[in-house]
């Protein structure tokens, strides 16, 4: 026994990884807390939040209307400050520092609204120049710099045009230059396509993605809808009532979605809880496996009759995935039979419970 306690003594303790090492998080939320005082009570916002976001990545925060994400990504650049809790930016805890220091690294966490915020009274060029001026930069540096990143967000012609002559997308495009003046290291997007429609938001998630891949920003996106999350993001986390109830890769959370908001949110459960849902079966496929007639199999080899009562295939960050929800037997050893045999076949297989 002493030898064992030895052996367990001597075993090398793994040091923290220190503010700056290339394997620190870009962000890391620690139990972070917001609590509302209002008449009669409190609010709790957010209920304890533990996550990281690594250098690089396209980040997604999802939720409902008042799940607590943008509660969440204020708290992130101290716009609200959190009752309790740490947020750690490259490491460094944000609560903690001064006010010269809070400032600078605001510089390196740039962050883009759902109604743009553009200074109506000044022109593109002058709304991107604004934080440049503020910095201090020498005119015909700023003036250069802001049609560089007039040309990275493909509104160069724009450069003397007022805000009110300019379409939603436009405007978005104007404000995510502006963000991009200050050389950020994160791009903090606050429900940032909401405003648009289907087709702009397209184009700004695809100059989301372009910024991010060339120039190595990591972004980090509020929204309410999952079409979002599919198109771009590498991880996502799923808010719910102030709680995080599920975080991980996209590809993770679709095929094997754990909670209630996460299954309303992919489609799997209705998005009214008071909606009956009835008892299913949900299948997940990839792209290959969408190819084979697995139904059609399973009735014959299995002689058995299956009622299809929803069916759609995704494309989750450049990936094909579908999904498929298939009535559930009322003989729990028919249920197995089912899904040990479409498991068989390689596929994802859960049973969906009427609510």
């Amino acid at each position: 026994m002493l030898e064992i306690f030895k052996k367990r003594k001597a075993e090398p303790v793994q040091p923290a990884v220190q503010p700056g090492h290339p394997d620190c998080p870009i962000i890391e939320l620690k139990n972070l807390r917001k609590v509302y005082q209002v008449p009669g009570g409190e609010v709790v916002a957010l209920n304890g939040i533990n996550l990281s976001i690594e250098k690089g990545q396209i980040y997604g925060i999802i939720g409902m209307s008042g799940a607590g994400k943008s509660t969440l990504i204020r708290c992130i650049n101290k716009l609200d400050a959190p009752t309790e809790g740490q947020v750690l930016i490259n490491g460094k805890n944000l609560l903690a520092m001064d006010k010269k220091e809070l400032l600078k690294t605001r510089r390196r966490v740039a962050m883009i609204f759902q109604q743009f915020n553009l200074l109506m009274q000044k022109n593109v060029a002058r709304n991107v120049r604004y934080p440049l001026e503020i910095a201090g930069v020498d005119e015909e540096q700023a003036d250069k710099r802001v049609m560089e990143l007039l040309k990275i967000v493909g509104l160069e012609e724009k450069a003397k045009a007022y805000p009110a002559q300019l379409s939603g997308g436009q405007k978005q495009r104007v404000a995510i230059a502006r963000a991009l003046a200050s050389d950020p290291e994160v791009l903090l997007c606050d429900e940032a396509t909401s405003a648009l429609d289907p087709m702009t938001t397209q184009s700004i998630l695809a100059l989301l993605q372009k910024i991010n891949q060339e120039m190595g920003i990591t972004v980090v996106l509020i929204t309410h809808e999952m079409a979002v999350i599919r198109q771009i993001c590498e991880k996502v986390a799923i808010l719910d009532g102030g709680n995080l109830v599920e975080e991980g890769s996209v590809d993770d959370v679709f095929m094997h979605t754990k909670s209630a908001a996460g299954r309303r949110l992919f489609g799997i459960l209705p998005e009214q809880e008071e909606t009956p849902v009835q008892s299913a079966l949900r299948i997940v496929f990839d792209a290959n496996a969408a190819s084979q007639p697995m139904i059609s199999k399973l009735i014959k080899d299995m002689d058995v009759d299956v009622n299809i009562l929803s069916a759609d295939i995704h494309q989750l960050n450049g990936k094909t995935y579908g999904q498929m929800m298939i009535g559930r037997p009322d003989d729990p050893v028919e249920v197995k039979r089912i899904m040990d045999y479409l498991r068989n076949a390689g596929l994802t297989v859960e049973e969906v419970h009427a609510s």
